[in-house]
């Protein structure tokens, strides 16, 4: 015969939401027999303490993650021209073009830069 276990309490993860326009933000772990016990036990606990405005109910087999060859995968993928860090030199480089004293050559006959 296979493996006995025992399958009657199920772990799930609650996650909730303060306001409509808030992110869902995980809470806790609770052990429940089924979706619907689990979702009653999540409502209990928040009812009695604050109010939400959605609360999830995921079974935590359901969650999936990254592999670890999938996050070395995302390692290469690393684009640094998506954060503003990058840019940090165009204040200074507009700073100096502002302090430039433009002279008649660079009115006359736009800024003569050879």
């Amino acid at each position: 015969m296979s493996e006995e276990k025992n399958d009657f309490y199920n772990i799930y993860e609650v996650f909730s939401k303060k306001t409509d326009k808030s992110p869902f933000q995980h809470q806790f772990s609770l052990l429940a027999p089924n979706e619907d016990m689990a979702l009653i036990m999540a409502k209990e606990n928040f009812f009695r303490r604050e109010a939400v405005s959605d609360i999830w109910v995921v079974k935590r087999d359901h969650i999936r993650g990254l592999s670890q060859s999938e996050k070395e995968m995302l390692k290469r993928l690393d684009k640094d021209y998506r954060e503003t860090k990058g840019y940090g030199y165009l204040k200074k480089k507009w700073r100096e073009y502002n302090q430039e004293q433009f002279t008649e050559k660079h009115i006359m006959g736009g800024r003569g830069d050879s």
